[in-house]
């Protein structure tokens, strides 16, 4: 089985929020790190995360 691939955001030292800014990061990885087929959709509303989406799809073969 490959590798599955990392999720890897720069941000600056300084960002303001940095925690929430942690928070919504741990959030997608765990959207990422569990989904296997669908989309991760952010919602942003004046430069801030407001809304995560996770869409599954079960495919069957």
């Amino acid at each position: 089985m490959a590798d599955k691939p990392t999720l890897s955001i720069a941000r600056s030292p300084a960002s303001p929020g940095g925690e929430r800014h942690a928070e919504t990061l741990a959030a997608v990885r765990a959207a990422l790190d569990t989904l296997r087929f669908g989309q991760v959709v952010l919602t942003v509303h004046e430069g801030k995360v407001v809304q995560l989406d996770v869409t599954e799809k079960q495919r069957f073969g």
